[in-house]
Parts: structure tokens; C-alpha cells; sequence
């Protein structure tokens, strides 16, 4: 038997060194034994990273849905699969049973047939967090089409560049969503959206808050009768072990954000093994991811990896703070959620209500306490630890990135011993190395570097959609046949890892990616900025937040500078979505650039931040005079 449940910490290095000496037989055992296949490979693993080319069970022939909903249905066709809560605490839970998900599934997977989506074909999905995204994504990948899930939360702007990079010939969408007390138009954002698109030939809307939308005859149709009049069988498309599941984008440093490509065979085995593993999940827990399945993390840890465990997954359409900030607690308290996976954004924002929420609720169901999206602060750490788990509910401080598709660094609960601060060890199978600046492996324990993986695993991404070149570049060229993960890190004396932070131009807001490059370009476009600067700045709340330096033309000088910083925001909210905008704006005469023009970002961050103390030589600046200027302006 492969230990597919790792149960102490002495066991989880036993499998760990089986891991690495022998990665293909490792992989393999755990493939063989705990999904199933159509069709068994031909070979575990071929790999180039100078190509790059990664290639997990070669010539094996599956379909994911079939492992995550088919092969459950004998056992486990009455146990609820996804438990979905909405925004309205009125409004009751729904249990969505996994005999309930087979016949939803296949009558939206029917309903896209019907439509001409074919296996290969991309569907853009932007919905809010109902159930209908979950089926949407399970029914695209049950008839092999590509879905690429693009966050609802992002504009019109950032939705239409992810639909034409993908080409989507469709968009599932719906009439709105709810977000708090707030409803937002989504089928507004997408029909702006659409005008820019000239693939997309059919919109499907999902009915959620009843407004009043427009219905382009001959494009957009209601979701509901035609899943009304769909069938509930079908059999699922059998598809390659590499052939693509979804494109999912993720920031990028500059320019256009990158469409990371997941496979199908590699992808389920990791994110089903690190879910079971990382969340020692048993078969009776309530588990509970608060991510958005906008991003990885709810693909990963919301649909895929606990299904095909056949988990009980929770659906969560709120925010932390509606209709108070006991709002989670009331959840864990109602369903009696075991395993609790959130952002260390919400732990400060909730930290900061004080405890008088969570004193009121009985959170003693709780078993695992996990942290995603950015490395969680000390007094977080230990907020939510005394808190939250009462100390009896370890802390998963997990570190991996849209990239690696599943779980990377992390401790294992009731193994690993913890310590705040850190995300502790390699996954099974994951082997890190930390790199100098001259490409030299670190070696040894207390070392501090760039945080590199040197053997690939099974759910890395295969490349960026449309641009392998890209790929290459972003991953692979900076040290020789190793992935650089664009994040620092330093290993203590016992070979813990703790993350400290992207090392190029993308900074983690509320756990969210945010290249730099495409705010600039933004703020750039309003026709007083003459040139402008983001980095970011310590935040209480979202860990970081965004300070922008904004130098004017002329023509902007004399404008009210409250109103300008206004109008900037919105361009920002307009052109990337809300999430981008800047906490503070500073206008500048000037900003600190090399003698070859590059602007100095590190000395920014370090006004940004307060810190001063060490600016470094700026006597070789172009403009060393603009300095103190910045420094005497800060906000």
C-alpha cells in the first residue's frame, strides 16, 4: 500500500526520502492505487527543464470528473458534495448530494454540447460564488472543453483580454451578484466586456438576483430552461493524462497577465493527495475553504482536490464582515466545519473585531486551521491560533502559487511541528533549493535566497496558453534546470522554509497577485500623469497595500489633487477591478531613475514604508535631488 494518509512526523520523512530517490515508482504507487483510469500510461514521467517540457503518466486516459463525482456515487451518493451557504445568512444552506452534482453536472455538460462546445474548446466562466460555478468548470472538463474562470471581481477591461488570449468561443455568466450588502452587474461587465470580443458567440446567464439585465437576441439565453430540458446521462469524454483542464491567469510583472495551463492526469493526483494530507482529511470532516474559485486556490481546494477525496466541501458566496464580522464563526458553528482554509487578509480584518465574535460561538469542531495566499505575520499567527483553534487546532501555513497547482511548503497537521512565521517543509515529492545571486545552490541550513524547485511534480503548470517562450523565460531561464519561483525565502537551522516575498515587480494585496506594471500603465493613460511608480507598503489589514508616486504634467498641476487621486482610482477600478486601487498617491516633481532611465523602485519602498535608515549610494542617480523631495512629502 502507498501512504496515501501521512500520520506522524517520523512516517512523513520515511515517505519523503521515497519521494525523491525514486520519484517515478513513488507517483505511480499513489496514481495506481487511488483514482481511476481508463487507460494506465505508458510513462510516469519524461521531463526537460531546458526545453521546458514536463509530462506526467504519458499515454494514460482518464476523465477527472469521473474520479471526482462517477467513482463516489456507490458509496457515497447520498453524502453531500459541495454545502453551499450564501451571501444572505436568511437564505438557507444548500447540500448539493454527490448523486445531486452527477445529474447537474451532465445536464450543464449537455447544455454546452448542445451549444457546439467541443472537446479543446475554451469557456470563460465568470460567476459568483454559487454552485453553478462549480457544475460550470465539472461540466466543462466532463467533455474535455478548456474552462479558464476569470474573477468576478475583475472589470470589463481585464475580463475581455483573458477572453481573446484564451479565444473563448462562449461565457457563462449571471444577472449579478450579491457581495455583502452590495449587488453587482456582472452581465454589464460582461456585455462591455463582449464588445471587444469577436470569438464569443453565445452567453450563458445564470439567474441570482432577479435584476433587470439585457438579453442580446441570438447570443445570450437563460441557463435554466435549457438545463430543464437537458438530459442527466451522459458519458464522460475519455481524455489524455496531459490534455489541458483549464487555463487559469495569473499576474505577471509586466504586460499582459499569463494564462498558466494545467494538465489532467498530474493535476488530480497532486491536488487530491496534498488535499488529504496537508488537511488530514478523515471521512466524515466538513471542510471549508473561504478562497474564491476565481483563483487557484478554490480550484484546487474547493472543486477538485475534495471531491476526489469525496469530501463534504463548503461554498461560501459572503464576505467575512456581512452581516457582522461574526459571520464565519457562525458558519464553522452551524456546519461543525472540521478544516478551515482562509487568507491571512480576513484573520487581521477579523483579529481586529477583537474576540467578542468569536466568544459568543462554539467553534470546537474545528481540527485544522490553514493560511493561503501570502506568509501570515507572527501576531496573526498567534491571534488565530489561540483564538480560532483554542491551541488544539494546528496551523497550515501553506506556500504555493497558482504555477504549481497544488500545495508546495507546508506543515502536515499533528506531524509537522509548527512555528509561526514559517511554512516549515517540502511537500512529499517537492524538492526546494535556495540559489544565490550567482546561480550558486545554497547549501546547508540558515541560508537565505531564491527560493528554486529542482525536480518537477505533478500538477506544474505546462506553460503559459499561446506562449511557450514566455514560459521559458519567466520560469525557467534565470538559474539553469531549475523552476525559479520568483519568490525569496531562507531556511532555518532545522531546514524549515520561510517565504519572505516576491522578489520582482508583483506584490501580494489580501493574498491577491498584482504585477505593477499593468497599474502603471493605467494610471498612465489619464491625461494629466506624466509617469508613475507603484510599490508596495506594510498594511495592518491586507498585509500590503499600494502606494503609487505620481508626477504630473504641467497641465495637472494646478488641478485639486484629491480629485485627481479619485480619478486615478477609478481608471484603476475601470481598466484591472477594484482590487488594484491605491491606498495612497503622492505626487512627485520627479521619480529616482538610474543613469539608464530605470526608476529606482527599492528606494521608493523604502519611503513608502517608513524606513529610511538605509537609502543606499543615490549620489549616482540621474535625480539624487528628488529623494529628499519624496521623503519630505511622504504621505
Amino acid at each position: 500500500m502507498s501512504n496515501y494518509h501521512i500520520k506522524h512526523l517520523e512516517e512523513y520523512y520515511q515517505v519523503y526520502r521515497k519521494s525523491v530517490r525514486n520519484p517515478e515508482s513513488f507517483w505511480e504507487e499513489i496514481a495506481e492505487e487511488h483514482f481511476l483510469w481508463r487507460k494506465k500510461w505508458d510513462t510516469v514521467l519524461s521531463w526537460d527543464f531546458k526545453k521546458p517540457e514536463v509530462k506526467w503518466f504519458e499515454g494514460a486516459k482518464l476523465n477527472i470528473t469521473e474520479n471526482c463525482i462517477d467513482r463516489h456515487l456507490a458509496t457515497r451518493g447520498d453524502k453531500t458534495a459541495i454545502l453551499f451557504e450564501p451571501n444572505d445568512p436568511k437564505e438557507a444552506a444548500q447540500h448539493i448530494t454527490y448523486k445531486d452534482l452527477y445529474h447537474r453536472v451532465n445536464k450543464f455538460a449537455n447544455v454546452l454540447k448542445a451549444k457546439g462546445v467541443t472537446k479543446g474548446d475554451r469557456v470563460c466562466v465568470y460567476l459568483p460564488m454559487i454552485p453553478e460555478l462549480a457544475v460550470a468548470i465539472l461540466a466543462c472538463a466532463r467533455i474535455g472543453a478548456i474552462h479558464s474562470v476569470v474573477f468576478a471581481g475583475f472589470s470589463s477591461i481585464a475580463l475581455a483580454t483573458r477572453i481573446n488570449d484564451a479565444d473563448c468561443k462562449m461565457v457563462i455568466t449571471s444577472d449579478g451578484s450579491y457581495r455583502g450588502a452590495k449587488s453587482i452587474d456582472l452581465k454589464g461587465i460582461v456585455d462591455e466586456a463582449l464588445e471587444d470580443c469577436k470569438g464569443v458567440n453565445k452567453v450563458l446567464v445564470v439567474k441570482r438576483t432577479k435584476s433587470e439585465i439585457m438579453m442580446k437576441a441570438g447570443r445570450d439565453e437563460w441557463l435554466q430552461p435549457l438545463l430543464d430540458d437537458a438530459s442527466d446521462e451522459l458519458v464522460a469524454t475519455v481524455m489524455d493524462a496531459e490534455d489541458p483542464l483549464f487555463i487559469l491567469y495569473t499576474s505577471g510583472s509586466t504586460g499582459m497577465p499569463k494564462g498558466m495551463v494545467h494538465s489532467t492526469g498530474g493535476y488530480l493526483v497532486y491536488t487530491a493527495y496534498t488535499f488529504k494530507n496537508v488537511f488530514q482529511y478523515r471521512e466524515n470532516d466538513i471542510y471549508w475553504c473561504t478562497a474564491d474559485i476565481g483563483w487557484i486556490t478554490g480550484h484546487s481546494y474547493i472543486v477538485y482536490g475534495p471531491l476526489a477525496n469525496g469530501a463534504t466541501t463548503v461554498m461560501f458566496e459572503g464576505v467575512p464582515s456581512y452581516p457582522d464580522y461574526g459571520r464565519f464563526w457562525d458558519i464553522v458553528e452551524k456546519h461543525k466545519i472540521t478544516q478551515f482554509y482562509t487568507a491571512p487578509t480576513a484573520i487581521r480584518a477579523l483579529a481586529k473585531e477583537g474576540v467578542t465574535y468569536i466568544d459568543t460561538h462554539d467553534l470546537s469542531s474545528l481540527k485544522v486551521l490553514g493560511t493561503v495566499g501570502e506568509p501570515i505575520n507572527e501576531e496573526a499567527w498567534h491571534w488565530y491560533d489561540d483564538n480560532v483553534g483554542k491551541r488544539k487546532a494546528p496551523i497550515v501555513d501553506t506556500w504555493w502559487q497558482t504555477e504549481t497547482g497544488g500545495i508546495m511548503i507546508t506543515p502536515i497537521p499533528f506531524c509537522t511541528p509548527t512555528k509561526p512565521t514559517y511554512a516549515t517543509l517540502p511537500f512529499i515529492g517537492i524538492q526546494p533549493a535556495l540559489m544565490d545571486e550567482n546561480g550558486k545552490e545554497i547549501k546547508g541550513d540558515q541560508a537565505d535566497g531564491r527560493l528554486c524547485i529542482k525536480f518537477p511534480w505533478p500538477s506544474i503548470a505546462r506553460t503559459i496558453w499561446g506562449n511557450h517562450q514566455r514560459y521559458k523565460d519567466t520560469y525557467f531561464s534565470a538559474y539553469e534546470n531549475m523552476y525559479f519561483t520568483g519568490d525569496g525565502a531562507l531556511r532555518d537551522e532545522v531546514g524549515y522554509y520561510r517565504i519572505t516575498g516576491r522578489v520582482d515587480d508583483v506584490i501580494i494585496v489580501s493574498g491577491h497577485n498584482l504585477g505593477t506594471a499593468p497599474i502603471e500603465d493605467a494610471i498612465n493613460e489619464h491625461p494629466t500623469v506624466s509617469e508613475s511608480a507603484i510599490v508596495g507598503f506594510p498594511h495592518d489589514i491586507k498585509g500590503n497595500a499600494l502606494y503609487g508616486y505620481v508626477t504630473l504634467k504641467e497641465t495637472g498641476e494646478s488641478r485639486n489633487h484629491d480629485n485627481l487621486r479619485k480619478e486615478i482610482n477609478q481608471i484603476i477600478t475601470e481598466q484591472i477591478g477594484p482590487i488594484a486601487k491605491l491606498d495612497k498617491i503622492q505626487f512627485t516633481n520627479g521619480l529616482p531613475k538610474t543613469r539608464s532611465g530605470k526608476i529606482m523602485r527599492r528606494i521608493l519602498r523604502k519611503i513608502a514604508g517608513k524606513d529610511t535608515s538605509n537609502l543606499g549610494d543615490t549620489s549616482t542617480l540621474l535625480n539624487p535631488e528628488c529623494v529628499q523631495e519624496i521623503m519630505d512629502n511622504v504621505l
